[in-house]
Parts: C-alpha cells; sequence; structure tokens
C-alpha cells in the first residue's frame, strides 16, 4: 500500500514539473525556430563576434551558443557544425557549453530546489566564459602551426 501511494505521488509529481518545464521550454523553442528564419541570429552574430573572438570562434557560433544556453546541446552541436570548427574550436565550444548549457531548464530545477537562480546563472555563464577563454589561449599557446 505504501509503495503504490509513493509511485502515485512520484508520478504526480514529476508529471506535474514535467509540465512546468514544457511550458518554459516550448514557447522558448518555437521563438528559436521562428527567429532562425529572421535576420535577427544573424544579427545576434555580428553583435556576439567580439566575445566569441575572445574564445576564438567565429561570430557565427554565437547561434550555438545560444541555443545551447536556451535549449539544449544538440541544437547547440546542429547550429555550429555548418561552420566546419577545427578541433580547438570545437574543444573551446565543448568546454563552454559544458558548463553553461541548458540554462532555461536548468534554472526552472534550480528554482524548484529553492536555489536563487540569476547567481548560479550567472556564475555557469561567467565559469564557462573564463575558462573557454583560458582554454582557447592555452591551445593557442601550445600549438604547432
Amino acid at each position: 500500500m505504501v509503495i503504490k501511494k509513493t509511485l502515485q505521488r512520484g508520478l504526480k509529481n514529476g508529471l506535474l514539473t514535467t509540465w512546468e518545464l514544457a511550458l518554459i521550454m516550448v514557447p522558448i523553442y518555437l521563438i528559436m525556430t521562428v527567429l532562425s528564419h529572421t535576420p535577427v541570429l544573424r544579427w545576434i552574430g555580428r553583435v556576439c563576434r567580439p566575445l566569441m573572438e575572445l574564445m576564438g570562434l567565429p561570430g557565427e557560433a554565437a547561434m550555438g551558443v545560444v541555443l545551447g544556453n536556451l535549449l539544449n546541446l544538440y541544437a547547440a552541436i546542429g547550429a555550429v557544425t555548418p561552420l566546419s570548427l577545427d578541433h580547438s574550436q570545437v574543444t573551446v565550444f565543448a568546454l563552454f557549453l559544458l558548463l553553461s548549457h541548458s540554462l532555461v531548464v536548468e534554472t526552472a530545477v534550480c528554482k524548484k530546489t529553492g536555489i536563487t537562480a540569476w547567481p548560479f546563472v550567472f556564475f555557469r555563464l561567467g565559469l564557462g566564459l573564463i575558462l573557454a577563454i583560458g582554454l582557447y589561449h592555452y591551445l593557442a599557446f601550445f600549438s604547432v602551426k
């Protein structure tokens, strides 16, 4: 009897959490899909070019960073695959998104656990940026060209 009630409560809580996450993810996914058919994402690439260049990435990689941070890693991979990044660039890109991916979903999860979300988001973005810039310079310093 206890197991049945526990499973029912767990299923109810799981479905409620899934619903709450879907309310956040689905609209953002739709917005990003619409924006991908407009010049907005290219504009983001131009605006973000100086920041991307700090990490040794082309400005167009900003679209992958935005998609990776707002949606998931699969969207980011799909966005940067056509860019033909070299091994160092892929490594830097992967390190950055390792620390800052899926911010929307993980922020919602943080809120559910009682953690204040904004410091968590800034910490992940900041640390990702610092480590990605450091890795880019490390790889550039030790690369044989």
